[in-house]
């Protein structure tokens, strides 16, 4: 049963109000859903497993946890997402959760449908399978005991990743580290981590859960309900985008305007293209492995909304945002938006500042926090009121394993798929200066200001300077072939932006010669110009 009233007939100052009266449930429906999941639950720890082998072992019920809108507290009225997450002493890695879900799955399958007459509900049972044919999931229509309407019930068999929870505490590195070597498919093993996402929206002020109930709503109601066979986002992703909104646009505060929060959800669905977002709540840059993997994730194409408790899963990917952005638009234009002063509405970034740490050599370090969708131009403004600059700027960056890249005034670090905290080396050049990139066997590599007139001693003794090696110890290769100290840029053909291999002599030289086929290359001159 919907709401009485239309949501885009009702004024913007109604909406709490509309909300309150339509939306929340009622004390009779949670109690339905309450009695669904106590019995579910007891025929699981107590009947289902009892005094059976499967695969040659005995099975455990490890903990069961409350997830979907009703273990979030984002629960509609008419609508139920009841999802019941079973941790089972038969899983001991993420790889056993892959191969082991679909046996226990039929077996539970089984179990219902010849106890179902000890649950006192009429149950009907579907697994969701993945695209391979293995089940990943038990739908249950669970039906009430008024016989009013069905309780869905979706059963999630899981690996106990995290172990006891402690929802004030990150979880181990080690954790992820584990998931993200299991080369699962995106989100594979998200229901591991179903008490992260539960505690990250659950705990929410209460104002905001009305709001998300609200969107959610009009996600059931005017989208799902329109676009029935279109491979819409979830419901989830829409909370994430939601709390978002309410973070950015009101820094965090319990109270604000519903119609305000509306509004703001409906513009950044609008402008899903330059979404990117994601948390470092339970996971952040600290471990490489976690970083590369978070690194990767936000040079997707956008939309980019990473779960905020497992960074495999990429909520915007593969998703039709373009039938979403078109009704948020036709939402913008109704009475339950149309109340809200375009300057007085939430502000909201369509991606989070970043850290970006300047680096000169011979200054100390810089942190500065830049729009990843503000022109680089703007960037270069305050970093010459830093450092006093007078001749032309360059800003350069490398991504590990990649080439150093000179970043365009024009452009913006969100062009160069620059979402998270980055390290950015400046020089200044004056004409006729040029930079080159001098790369080292690390493979990491420094921008230098030269005039092309001088000679490869002159950028030798600069990369000392810099606290490379001294000169003597400095091997300068360009194009595989070797630079005589007395030969100029201009005579070596090396322009701007070029890079210049660095080999310090002795064990270093030699090894990099034996694993680079270089041992036993004759010295080449270039041609002169």
């Amino acid at each position: 049963m919907a709401a009485s009233q239309d949501l885009y007939d009702t004024p913007g100052d109604r909406l709490d109000a509309f909300v309150r009266h339509s939306l929340q449930p009622h004390g009779d429906w949670k109690d339905e859903v309450k009695d669904a999941w106590q019995r579910i639950e007891q025929f699981l720890r107590d009947q289902c497993f009892h005094d059976e082998l499967i695969l040659d072992q005995e099975v455990r019920v490890l903990k069961m946890v409350k997830g979907g809108s009703t273990g979030k507290g984002t629960t509609l009225n008419y609508s139920s997402d009841l999802d019941l997450v079973l941790f089972l002493s038969c899983f001991s890695s993420f790889q056993d959760q892959a191969q082991l879900r679909g046996v226990i799955i039929s077996f539970i399958e089984q179990k219902l449908i010849h106890c179902s007459r000890s649950l006192a509900y009429n149950i009907s049972v579907a697994q969701h399978r993945k695209r391979t044919g293995t089940p990943r999931s038990l739908s249950l229509q669970v039906q009430s005991r008024k016989k009013s309407r069905d309780i869905r019930v979706d059963l999630l068999p899981a690996f106990d990743a995290l172990g006891p929870f402690c929802p004030d505490s990150k979880p181990v590195p080690k954790i992820y580290e584990d998931l993200i070597i299991s080369s699962g498919c995106p989100g594979e093993f998200s229901p591991s981590f179903t008490e992260l996402q539960r505690h990250f929206v659950k705990s929410c002020p209460p104002k905001l859960k009305s709001l998300l109930q609200l969107i959610k709503h009009w996600y059931l109601q005017h989208l799902k309900c329109k676009y029935r066979r279109v491979a819409l986002p979830s419901k989830y992703a829409l909370e994430l985008l939601t709390i978002y909104a309410w973070e950015m646009g009101t820094n965090k505060s319990e109270n604000f305007d519903m119609d305000e929060g509306l509004v703001a959800v409906m513009e950044l669905l609008r402008d899903y293209k330059d979404i990117c977002i994601y948390w470092t709540k339970y996971y952040d840059f600290q471990n490489d492995v976690v970083k590369n993997l978070i690194k990767q994730q936000l040079k997707e194409c956008r939309p980019i909304i990473l779960d905020p408790a497992d960074p495999t899963n990429n909520l915007g990917r593969q998703k039709r945002w373009d039938v979403v952005a078109q009704e948020a638009v036709y939402c913008l234009r109704q009475a339950c938006c149309t109340t809200v002063d375009p300057l007085e509405g939430w502000h909201v970034q369509r991606a989070k500042d970043i850290l970006v740490t300047v680096k000169q050599t011979g200054e100390e370090a810089w942190i500065l926090s830049v729009n990843p969708y503000s022109p680089i131009w703007k960037m270069k403004a305050e970093i010459k009121r830093k450092f006093g600059f007078i001749g032309q700027q360059r800003l350069s960056f490398q991504e590990p394993g990649g080439e150093r890249q000179l970043l365009s005034s024009r452009l913006t670090l969100a062009d160069y798929g620059i979402f998270s905290k980055v390290n950015i080396r400046v020089i200044e050049t004056i004409p006729p200066e040029i930079q080159v990139f001098v790369k080292d066997s690390s493979g990491q590599s420094k921008p230098y200001a030269i005039d092309p007139n001088d000679s490869i001693r002159d950028l030798k003794g600069k990369i000392e300077e810099a606290g490379g090696p001294c000169v003597e110890n400095q091997i300068l290769k360009f194009h595989g072939r070797k630079l005589w100290n007395h030969r100029s840029l201009a005579d070596l053909q090396i322009k701007d932006c070029d890079t210049i291999m660095l080999i310090k002599k002795s064990q270093d030289y030699g090894d990099y010669a034996r694993t680079s086929n270089l041992y036993w290359e004759p010295v080449v001159w270039l041609p002169m110009m």
